[in-house]
Parts: structure tokens; sequence; C-alpha cells
């Protein structure tokens, strides 16, 4: 969450203190802010909604930790998805040509496993492991919520056409197009960028900049 969730959110905390008729302090709110701020504020109140009506634990206020797993669950889920994502990318674009995932926690976990080129040098013998690995990366930076990562990742034919001073081809996009341009936009070693922080108007000059790109679904 960023700091103009905050007030909503304690609006959030202090609904969920009234539904279960218990006061709550500034140290309580302080506390649940603290674990709460990796995740977006949709989550978080997903995850509140989803407590209230479990028929086990529904009954029993909520303690942050609750929280913290379910959104966790989540963020499991979202792994296999991206693994997925990723699983089908080298197989039917290949590491020949650079790509741009619609999710900028693919693009910074690959390249903390090496880059695409080096996934593509991976044996199908490898490959569990190689996936196994991701999906636990992949999960500590949707944890995190903040991180940097790269616009793209470059292929073979980027990094030998960049050495003999040929044209470059743009990346191509990998799932969702505007997301994926949003990437390849904020993207860098230093900037940082949150999907849900992004507006429509936002979104329209992102894919003018980007618009020679390719895409697949």
């Amino acid at each position: 969450m960023s700091p103009q969730d905050s007030i909503k959110f304690a609006s959030l905390i202090s609904n969920v203190y009234a539904f279960y008729r218990q006061d709550h302090s500034e140290f309580a709110l302080s506390v649940w802010w603290e674990a709460m701020k990796p995740f977006d504020f949709e989550a978080v109140s997903d995850a509140l909604s989803r407590h209230c009506v479990n028929p086990d634990t529904g009954q029993f206020m909520p303690k942050p930790a609750d929280v913290v797993r379910l959104l966790r669950g989540s963020t499991q889920d979202g792994a296999l998805v991206a693994w997925a994502k990723v699983d089908r990318a080298v197989r039917t674009v290949g590491t020949y040509r650079s790509v741009a995932f619609d999710d900028p926690a693919i693009n910074a976990v690959l390249q903390d496993m090496g880059g695409w080129v080096a996934l593509g040098a991976k044996t199908e013998d490898e490959w569990p492991f190689v996936a196994k690995e991701f999906e636990n990366r992949y999960r500590g930076y949707r944890q995190r919520g903040e991180f940097d990562f790269p616009k793209w990742l470059p292929g073979i034919a980027e990094a030998q056409n960049a050495q003999t001073g040929q044209r470059v081809e743009p990346p191509v996009l990998i799932g969702d197009e505007r997301k994926a341009k949003l990437v390849l936009q904020g993207g860098s070693t230093k900037q940082r960028i949150g999907f849900n922080q992004i507006s429509d108007d936002e979104f329209g000059e992102v894919l003018q900049l980007a618009a020679p790109a390719k895409e697949v679904a």
C-alpha cells in the first residue's frame, strides 16, 4: 500500500474492530499498518472480508498474521500462474528474441536468475528445479510490494545485434499488452511502479510511447 491509502486503511481496520465489538488503539493500528504495507489495499480488504465469513475462524477477531497468511496463499497461487506464463513464453517465443512480461516481478526474478538467455539454456531435467526457484523468488518479490525491475529481458538476437551495430527489434510483449507496456515504460534500476496506482490517462501515454513493441498472448 502507499501512504495515500493510510486514511481509508484506518477506516477499514476501525470497521473490522467495530464488527467484532472491540476497541482499537493507535498502537494496534500502527501494527496493522506495518504488517499490511507490502500488500495492495484491495487485497487486504478482500482478505479481511474472507476471514470474517470463514466458518472455522470468522467468529474470532483477525490478527495481522491471519491476514498475512491469507495473502501469502494468494501470492503462492500467483507464483504458479507467473511460472506458467514464463514456461509458455520459453516454449513458444524462445530466448532468441527479447521479451517484456506484463508482471514486473517476473522480469525482476528472471534477471536475478541469470536472465532470459540463461533460462533457455536449462535442460528438461533441470526445469522442475528452475520452476521451484522461480516460484520462491517470485513470492518474495510479491510480498515486498515495491522493488526494482528491468524494462525487458534481452534475448540472444539483441545481444548479437547490439555488438555489431545492427537494428535491435523491440521486445515481444508477454501477457496483457497494456501492463507489459507499462513495465517497458516504468522499469529501470532505480524507478518503481505499481499498476494499481496508474491512471487511465497514464495508460494512454505509456501505450503511445511503447507502440512499436509486438505482443504475444
